[in-house]
């Protein structure tokens, strides 16, 4: 009769590996960082336009020819393209973002002002996001077969709605018909009611889809059946193993979800008259305010950068079976 060969433990995962990881996410997120300001850079100048007549206020300001010509010369747009590009990048890489054209203001002072506001509203709706994916995953698989699949119709419908058309929806229900919150958003709790709303529905359906199915992998995996097998209650299984695994999807798409609250804040922020980086991104663009939608587009993929690192170290953390970095 044979021996059974004992499994080897798990390796520890050493400095070098660590090491490793770290200069790969950086790495990684320097390459990030530079793909978008060199989008941005070309692609903003393929706009029809005159930049130095956004410098100057607009086509509506009736700059003379000599007032352009000086402002092209102040900010180097009379030098060749390329040239303008390798300047623009040693300055962002010595931290340099610039002069808002529009606004006559550095741009690390109006990110400083525009920023707060927008993380605020981004953060809470993806803690109502993420509340709402788990209730319903939670709901719909400890309801059975009708209970799952009323919850899978819920989260396709919800995933699929737009921000502008449910924006306009629970304003006319909740602000114009009911009056419990206002049109607009205000610095009152109240006021971040139904932009929250707005964002996070869309996220939440998309979220529960993948909790829900990963929730009842879980409850059909073998450790379900043996910890039933021990006496464990349903309610003892989900908390102590279902739960935990219906999680790691929505962690590793935590960077995704990021991404899709700042694209959504543009036309929330926009619809609910909200000051915060979407609704400034959207007139920065109008403007051609170089300088200013180079920083907000970079603010934006460096927090995508920092939100995927730390969720990558998160589902390391909540399933060993990844290992640590």
């Amino acid at each position: 009769m044979s021996t059974p060969t004992a499994t080897p433990p798990r390796r520890r995962a050493g400095p070098g590996r660590s090491l490793k990881w770290l200069l790969g996410r950086l790495g990684g997120g320097i390459f990030v960082l530079w793909a978008v300001a060199t989008a941005i850079f070309f692609g903003i100048r393929m706009i029809p336009g005159d930049p130095a007549e956004a410098i100057m206020g607009g086509p509506g300001s009736q700059a003379s020819a000599e007032a352009l010509a000086a402002a092209r010369a102040e900010y180097g747009l009379d030098q060749p393209l390329f040239v303008q590009y390798f300047g623009q990048l040693w300055r962002l890489a010595t931290g340099d973002l610039g002069t808002s054209y529009s606004l006559k203001s550095p741009v690390a002072e109006v990110l400083g002002e525009l920023i707060p506001p927008t993380l605020l509203l981004a953060g809470l709706a993806l803690l109502l996001a993420w509340a709402m994916a788990l209730a319903l995953a939670v709901l719909s698989t400890r309801s059975g077969p009708w209970g799952s699949a009323i919850g899978s119709g819920l989260e396709i419908v919800s995933a699929a709605v737009p921000h502008f058309w449910l924006a306009s929806v629970l304003i006319m229900v909740f602000s114009t018909s009911l009056g419990w919150f206002p049109p607009v958003s205000t610095n009152a709790p109240a006021g971040l009611v139904l932009p929250v709303a707005t964002l996070a529905l869309p996220l939440a359906g998309f979220l529960g889809q993948v909790m829900r199915d990963s929730m009842e992998g879980a409850q059909r995996s073998p450790y379900a059946l043996s910890a039933r097998a021990r006496g464990e209650s349903e309610t003892g299984v989900l908390l102590r193993h279902s739960l935990r695994h219906a999680a790691l999807p929505g962690i590793a798409l935590s960077g995704w979800a990021l991404g899709s609250l700042l694209s959504g804040a543009v036309v929330v922020e926009t619809i609910f008259a909200r000051p915060g980086l979407g609704r400034s991104l959207l007139q920065a663009v109008t403007a051609r305010d170089i300088p200013l939608v180079t920083g907000v587009a970079l603010f934006s993929a460096a927090a995508y950068v920092v939100v995927m690192a730390l969720s990558d170290l998160a589902e390391r953390v909540a399933d060993p079976r990844i290992g640590t970095p």
